[in-house]
């Protein structure tokens, strides 16, 4: 006979003993860091650098430098150095080692040699607080035969000019990197993204019950990239947000700017758009911006209907003939009253106005019977812009 005997259950232990057995231990991985080769040269054409920047994945970078300043080699030595870094820290390099042939600014950098020229020890600080901004930083000396490729840019840059290296990143730098610094202080003014902001990165909310559930849902459609707000899109890419003051300067540069056609305003927003940038009140400052524009008002092709002559219109006497009209809506008052109508006799110029709720025809026949007629008597025009409530 056969019977059926339940399997017993299997101790947590010795299944964990069974799959450390057969797996092997995971490769211990370590981040390769990066290498910058780097190199400067100066001669009577001019002065130049180059920059070699290689990564642990195959990346390859390389950076053509133009002096257009008077250098001396070991001044080119170190212009070479701090482009490279910067490149580096562009690149958000967490690891770097640096390679140069010039025996004094590494060792320089290295703290064997002293730095006694004024314009060398500018050189120095500005390579060490470079180098806060990684994990590791180090660079060693290497023969010239070893740092061929950086060498070859650098003499490529100061001796040929800019433009006919066509197969290489070329740059060329204005001034020293040891010029006189210019301390910028970047403040963002409060506008309509400091609260999603300050939710998305602090969940900060307003006090405001309201507020709160307003604040969470919009910004639902928004993120962060890179300390900046960006849109989100179902069919689209992010889009930039910008506040007013920069808003403006889209709007004119893509309107009246080199590239501008002077588009009308629906037009104009859907240009931003696709040029990546957002604010909630895009298409009516766009086409606020068109109406403001002074060459469209001079030169648009505007229709317009006929000219036709002036009639007067002439009132006899007083209350022979009365305009009315609808003001409103205003903020609700008592009586939820928001809208106002409004009566003038064209002699007189005497005003009739009552607060009203609502603005139907029944109402209309009230004010006329009670603020005209009963008052007046019967006109011999009432004249109106021939709205549904007037007719």
């Amino acid at each position: 006979d056969i019977t059926f005997v339940p399997r017993g259950n299997i101790k947590s232990q010795l299944l964990a003993d069974f799959i450390l057995e057969l797996s092997s231990p995971p490769e211990a991985t370590s981040m390769q860091p990066w290498t910058l080769s780097v190199d400067g040269a100066s001669n009577i054409r001019g002065s130049g650098a180059g920059v070699v920047l290689e990564g642990p994945d195959g990346v390859l970078i390389e950076q053509s430098l133009r002096f257009a300043f008077k250098a001396s080699n070991n001044q080119a030595e170190y212009e070479a150095l701090i482009a490279g870094m910067r490149l580096a820290k562009e690149m958000e390099v967490a690891d770097l080692r640096a390679k140069s042939d010039s025996q004094l600014v590494t060792s320089q950098v290295s703290g064997e040699f002293q730095a006694k020229d004024p314009q060398l020890i500018k050189y120095l600080e500005q390579v060490r607080s470079l180098a806060k901004h990684f994990n590791t930083f180090e660079l060693i000396y290497v023969p010239r035969e070893q740092n061929a490729r950086a060498d070859l840019l650098s003499k490529l840059a100061s001796t040929k000019k800019p433009g006919n290296n066509r197969t290489v990143i070329q740059e060329t730098v204005a001034k020293p990197s040891t010029g006189n610094l210019e301390i910028w202080m970047v403040t963002r003014n409060d506008d309509w993204r400091t609260p999603i902001i300050q939710y998305l990165e602090n969940e900060k909310l307003p006090e405001e019950k309201e507020e709160k559930v307003k604040i969470k849902k919009r910004a639902a459609h928004y993120t962060m990239v890179g300390g900046e707000l960006y849109k989100r899109g179902f069919s689209s890419p992010m889009l930039l947000c910008v506040g007013e003051t920069e808003s403006r300067r889209i709007l004119n540069e893509i309107h009246n700017g080199s590239c501008g056609s002077h588009i009308g305003g629906r037009s104009l927003a859907g240009k931003v758009t696709r040029a990546g940038f957002f604010w909630p009140t895009l298409l009516s400052d766009a086409n606020r911006h068109v109406r403001s524009c002074d060459q469209c008002q001079r030169h648009a092709d505007l229709h317009h209907a006929p000219g036709e002559p002036l009639q007067s219109v002439m009132s006899p006497w007083p209350f022979y003939m009365w305009g009315v009209d609808i003001l409103g809506p205003f903020t609700t008052s008592l009586g939820q009253a928001k809208f106002l109508l409004v009566a003038v006799d064209y002699f007189t110029k005497w005003i009739e106005a009552e607060p009203v709720a609502t603005i139907s025809a029944e109402r209309v026949k009230k004010f006329y019977w009670k603020n005209i007629l009963c008052r007046f008597g019967i006109p011999k025009y009432i004249v109106s812009d021939n709205g549904t409530q007037f007719t």
